[in-house]
């Protein structure tokens, strides 16, 4: 640790900070010490659940009670706090996914990511997939459960600065279940506008409508090869899309066609 911070010194007057992640068991109040000397601003916990037997069958070696303890000591000595959550791990499901978000909102971190689980060659979750022991969440299931997630840390105040992991060959060519997807921020907020757009059709008595985006989500509203439109025509209903940028990120006005 202190021989990659010393790499920083000769370059830390030319940025604002260091940002790193660790695990929750490693962090104690001499670890933060060195930690502020060198300058580090945000601190990232890979927390993973919340879920203690999770923790356990995914033999992470640390329990929730460790991330809630680290979490205190991080914001006590001014660092921002990140929290990492995996989902569909062995051993979770849905309601314990959910109740780990609501836990990570109870310790107020500054920001979140989110992981859905991908299992890859040569690890134990692959042996217990191939034993019939574990069951990975598929793509579908990931988004619809992700966008809740997504909407839930939101309308408390928490940036959720990834979601889903980074692109790599290596990753793709190593998968033994095909769950993973390049674009899943993009397909979770498609997600998002399309279950908005949805709860606002019961008012409606017209099958036609006019649905009012902002600009800038006009494409995710839309969906991967215009998926979105796809799902409303299947529900009876011709989508006419406009914008209106005094719209929110995620906020649908739809009416009925005159």
């Amino acid at each position: 640790m202190i021989s990659l911070l010393d790499a920083t010194k000769p370059y830390i007057d030319r940025f604002y900070g260091i940002r790193l992640s660790t695990r929750p068991d490693y962090i104690d109040k001499e670890v933060l010490e060195i930690l502020k000397f060198y300058k580090v601003t945000t601190i990232e916990l890979g927390a993973q659940s919340m879920d203690d037997n999770v923790l356990i069958l995914n033999n992470r070696g640390h329990l929730s009670k460790d991330i809630v303890n680290a979490s205190k000591l991080i914001k006590e000595f001014g660092f921002n706090l990140g929290l990492q959550m995996m989902t569909g791990l062995y051993g979770s499901s849905t309601d314990s996914d959910i109740s780990t978000a609501k836990k990570f909102i109870e310790l107020k971190p500054n920001c979140v990511r989110i992981y859905p689980t991908v299992v890859v060659k040569n690890t134990e979750l692959e042996k217990l997939y191939k034993q019939g022991i574990f069951s990975p969440s598929n793509l579908e299931e990931s988004i619809e459960l992700c966008s809740n997630l997504l909407c839930l840390f939101l309308d408390n105040n928490i940036d959720v600065i990834r979601l889903g992991l980074h692109y790599s060959d290596s990753l793709v060519e190593s998968m033994v279940y095909d769950n993973y997807h390049p674009a899943f921020k993009e397909l979770c907020e498609s997600r998002i506008l399309l279950n908005n757009a949805i709860k606002l059709l019961d008012n409606l008595h017209s099958k036609n409508i006019v649905a009012y985006v902002n600009k800038k989500s006009m494409s995710k509203f839309m969906g991967q090869h215009k998926s979105n439109i796809v799902k409303l025509n299947e529900l009876g209903y011709n989508v006419n899309v406009k914008t209106d940028d005094s719209l929110k990120k995620y906020e649908i006005i739809i009416k009925e066609q005159r």
